[in-house]
């Protein structure tokens, strides 16, 4: 059952309690598994019944106010519908915000339930509680009177509105809630500051000028060298060229994966490199220079070096990583910087060289062979894959379903490479696909093959064109298909790197010096109507990147933070420094959303304010299933802070959270386990803890002592989710339910963004939109029923979806 029908309240007759989704007027709740029980069925079709009401409801006001809006103009539509239309949108807002304010408030409790916390605000008796709460709903009817009278909206112009409803659009009702929160802290603490400490707030919070916060780097003459073009044309491999040969230098990248990569290639030619991500470091012994690979966000800022790459630059204007591209091409000491991306950003990198004064040279590359869609699907069989063929999927489980799936209906093997998988076998499993003489015939792998990862891939095939981002099922951004679907036809591989390498010696960098192929590369998908928008995307042009990521260093949060009282949580000094925040026009705040949910778990513990700061970058995600559970994480962050403020015992044994009986099962048990999703989910859990732990025992070396155990506890759970995995079986009816219910939840996700956002606003923020670093293990985390993890096993009788006829398919695309 979607959000519609879980948040119910006592709405106006006319307006049925909403979610994201609610705004698009399209009914397709999910549906169970075909085999349910009748009483299942019975439950199901009153869900049904109940979604259409809803939905008919809507319609009537629609077509009420579409009626009167016709009639006031002599019946001729009206130029200004669209705008009309956004005004009935944020008027069904108001209604769901005045509903979740009321619940918000009663969540936060009284004056004399929480009276430390709201002393901390200024908040000293409930009559002056309740005084504040009725202030508050008086500046929300007011920002939304301007919206929907004045059409004010901008961060600018409106900030409650526009914060209010960017969390909306982004985290639903759940990231509604947490903004109102923070935005009443904000309201009650707006008072209490007097001009001089006001003044004081908006000079600290004015960041116009990221480019100052790294003066040793402001000291260097630095050459930016631009290497931008399509997949497939050369421009990674010519920059890291030049970082090979160079004396020192560091390579930059947006997966651990490809940070990886490079540091086997580089180790494969003799070259001393150290490998630098968020939860594991290695480095050389013996030596007292070395590269450095790594992913973005673990740049050595404070490292001067020849040569610098920087890959995938265009993810710059991302609302959540962003920011670590801004540091690393603002703070890189280095004397040539190569950033390796997508011609879309040149004029940004050209405008923040100029304001540096940075010289930028741009390389532009064509790709070095054709890349064409075709006109035909997969048809949803198996049996029309060939030989180099890779399917793209986005969830673990998607993933081990299509493996088995191809093997049971070609009889050949097929290898799987994503992101989360161990190197090792990462890498084993690449060079068995790209292998001509084995078996291993195709590939199933994650969107982490469309940052970089090289495969030697003849045709691209979509499994679906929409995905679960973490937050939502939405559809692939145009980028994001070119991207992925551009690793058709690979240029160079990583293997032929490595083999370059040890034929060194005797000339073998010109012996197996790349050759441009005349094969084309193709792109297609599973099913028609994923190929529809696969050629819609390949048919457009992705718009300019017009700003680039910002997020407020530590030194800057912490200095913020000494004009506040003691006991101010640090959630309101974030808000307040959000609040107050100046940008040059070429920047963009990146999303606080998470840091915020961070500060306020941890806020109960005598941290310091730099403390805090390292925790606000800790790898958590705090997403609640569709029963209300937790899962884990924020329980396992909250004791590791604990931890740290009373200077505990960090050993991995004595942290509760962290449950390893479920490590004990032995075989025959494990076996039991297969049909259970449960299992499932907790592995991931407690692999999403260790993580955590692995990540904090580098920044807290003397508290979080067992990090050896901790990654031998990681590699064991590893196998137990592979093991799982490996289980899976291919149902074909049910995966084709799959796709189609994402692409209406996708579908219906678009149209409530249009409406609330306008359509530009959606296109702004779509281009706003980057990869996670990781796939989940399950698309839809909070609708996903136990018969849509475990594979049943039907009679196979087609795909159970209706593929247009050949004329259809004839007038689609080419190839």
């Amino acid at each position: 059952m979607n959000a519609l029908l879980r948040n119910a309240y006592k709405w106006p007759k006319c307006t049925p309690p909403v979610s994201v989704a609610a705004f698009s007027t399209a009914p397709s709740p999910w549906r169970k598994a075909a085999n349910s029980s009748s009483k299942s069925r019975e439950r199901e079709r009153n869900i049904i019944n109940l979604h259409h009401e809803i939905n008919d409801s809507l319609d009537q006001l629609k077509d009420s106010l579409d009626h009167g809006e016709s009639s006031s103009r002599g019946g001729r539509p009206s130029k200004n519908k669209s705008t009309f239309s956004q005004k009935r949108s944020y008027q069904m807002f108001e209604v769901l915000v005045n509903a979740r304010v009321n619940k918000v408030m009663r969540e936060m409790g009284d004056y004399r339930d929480r009276q430390e916390d709201w002393r901390a605000f200024g908040v000293n008796n409930q009559v002056q509680l309740d005084s504040s709460v009725g202030l508050f709903k008086k500046a929300l009817d007011t920002c939304f009177a301007k919206a929907t009278e004045k059409g004010m909206i901008s961060r600018s112009d409106n900030p409650l509105f526009w914060n209010l409803r960017n969390s909306f659009v982004k985290g639903d009702n759940r990231g509604l809630s947490s903004e109102l929160v923070h935005s009443f802290q904000t309201f009650l603490m707006k008072e209490r500051f007097p001009d001089a400490i006001n003044e004081l707030h908006r000079e600290i919070a004015d960041l116009r000028f990221p480019y100052e916060w790294y003066p040793a780097t402001r000291m260097l003459q630095r050459t930016v060298h631009l290497h931008v073009g399509p997949t497939n044309s050369g421009k990674t491999y010519n920059a890291l060229k030049a970082l090979e040969g160079a004396k020192t230098g560091i390579y930059a990248g947006p997966l651990r994966l490809l940070a990886h990569e490079i540091w086997s290639r580089f180790t494969a030619k003799g070259k001393p490199c150290a490998l630098v991500t968020g939860e594991e470091v290695r480095i050389p012994e013996g030596v007292d220079r070395w590269f450095h690979s790594c992913t973005v966000e673990m740049s050595p800022l404070n490292k001067p070096v020849d040569v610098a790459v920087v890959d995938e630059i265009q993810m710059i204007a991302s609302e959540d990583r962003g920011w670590a591209w801004t540091q690393a091409v603002l703070g890189l000491q280095a004397k040539e910087l190569h950033l390796c991306g997508e011609d879309r950003v040149v004029e940004l990198i050209q405008d923040l060289c100029a304001r540096i004064g940075d010289r930028c040279i741009v390389h532009r590359y064509q790709r070095l062979n054709p890349l064409e869609t075709m006109s035909k699907s997969l048809r949803g069989d198996f049996r029309n894959l060939e030989k180099g063929d890779a399917v793209v999927a986005f969830s673990r489980v998607a993933l081990h379903k299509l493996k088995a799936g191809i093997e049971q209906a070609t009889g050949k093997r097929c290898a799987i490479v994503y992101g989360s998988l161990p190197p090792e076998t990462r890498a084993q499993q690449a060079a068995l696909f790209n292998d001509p003489n084995n078996e291993y015939d195709y590939l199933v792998a994650s969107d982490a093959i469309g940052m970089g990862l090289n495969l030697e891939i003849k045709r691209v095939i979509f499994e679906s064109s929409s995905k679960f981002d973490g937050n939502k099922v939405r559809s692939l951004t145009v980028p994001e298909i070119k991207q992925i679907g551009g690793r058709a036809g690979r240029y160079r591989t990583a293997s032929a790197e490595i083999a370059s390498a040890q034929e060194g010696a005797a000339g073998g960098e010109e012996a197996v010096e790349a050759k441009v192929e005349s094969n084309t590369g193709w792109v297609t998908a599973f099913d028609f109507r994923d190929l529809q928008d696969i050629q819609n995307a390949f048919q457009k042009e992705a718009k300019p990147i017009e700003t680039a990521g910002l997020f407020p260093p530590a030194n800057i949060i912490e200095r913020f933070h000494t004009y506040f009282p003691p006991r101010t949580p640090t959630s309101f000094v974030l808000t307040r420094l959000r609040e107050l925040a100046r940008l040059s026009p070429r920047f963009h705040l990146c999303d606080f959303d998470t840091a915020l949910e961070i500060a306020d778990a941890i806020q109960p513990y005598n941290l310091s304010v730099a403390d805090r700061c390292v925790f606000l970058n800790c790898p958590v995600s705090f997403r609640v299933s569709r029963d209300g559970e937790s899962n884990g994480q924020r329980e396992a962050l909250q004791a590791f802070a604990k931890c740290v403020a009373e200077m505990g015992s960090g050993h991995l044994l004595d942290f509760d959270c962290i449950d390893l009986s479920i490590l004990d099962m032995d075989e025959e048990t494990r076996m039991t386990m297969f049909n259970n999703p449960a299992y499932l989910q907790s592995l991931e859990r407690l692999h999403q803890i260790i993580t955590m732990y692995l990540w904090l025992s580098y920044r807290y070396e003397g508290v979080f002592q067992s990090q050896s155990m901790a990654f031998k506890v990681k590699e064991i759970v590893e196998d137990r989710i592979t093991e799982f995995l490996d289980k899976l079986t291919y149902v074909t009816y049910s995966q084709a339910r799959r796709r189609q219910a994402m692409r209406e939840a996708a579908e219906r996700h678009k149209k409530a963004e249009e409406q609330l956002l306008g359509e530009e606003e959606q296109e702004h923020l779509q281009e706003h939109h980057e990869e996670e670093p990781e796939e989940p293990i399950i698309e839809i985390v909070e609708e996903l029923d136990p018969e849509e993890i475990i594979g049943e096993v039907i009679e196979e009788g087609g795909t159970g979806e209706r593929e247009p006829g050949p004329d259809a398919e004839k007038n689609q695309g080419s190839g």
